[in-house]
């Protein structure tokens, strides 16, 4: 679940625009705060169509982010001592051997006083160079179809779809109008 975390017209805007965010790895004392800004990117991406539940999955999305933080592969944007946005990395680890080495992004979020100042991109390259060190030949991430905002952000840095995904509602095959044919 990504974000772009650019958005330039936010109103919200706090005055620090000046200031450069430290990228650094994030602590566990980061957690509280990360689990909550994760809740908030989750809630976010519901509408977009995302199924995740956020507070539901809070303890879940805890143990993850405890996981990402042992590699150094949870990465935090700090901007006067104030976590203002994270990405969590990993290396892809399949059953099936690749042409490549593929880094996953699954996660890039800027709170919204923080948007539209080049944090995301910061967190974005930051997520690049930490999966190049851990020997990633391409980096692989998902944006909500309908997240306009996430996929110009990714296209802006290079990045283009490779897949897509689609989904139906199963109940809905009992009221399908279209032909066999069609399909």
């Amino acid at each position: 679940m990504s974000d772009d975390g650019e958005r330039a017209d936010d109103p919200a805007a706090s005055d620090d625009t000046d200031a450069t965010p430290l990228i650094e790895p994030a602590t566990d004392d980061d957690l509280p705060a990360l689990v909550s800004a994760w809740i908030a990117l989750a809630g976010e991406q519901e509408a977009y169509g995302s199924h995740i539940r956020p507070e539901e999955n809070r303890e879940a999305i805890r143990d993850v982010l405890l996981a990402h933080t042992f590699d150094d592969d949870l990465l935090v944007a700090r901007i006067d001592d104030a976590i203002a946005g994270f990405a969590s990395v990993s290396m892809e680890n399949g059953l099936f051997e690749l042409d490549v080495a593929r880094g996953r992004l699954s996660n890039l979020y800027v709170t919204p006083a923080h948007r539209g100042r080049g944090i995301g991109t910061a967190l974005l390259e930051a997520a690049e160079d930490r999966l190049r060190a851990e020997g990633a030949d391409v980096l692989s991430l998902e944006a909500m179809a309908d997240n306009a905002d996430a996929r110009r952000f990714y296209r802006a840095n290079g990045y283009h779809e490779t897949r897509v995904t689609m989904e139906r509602r199963l109940e809905d095959r009992g009221n399908d109008t279209h032909s066999k044919e069609e399909r």
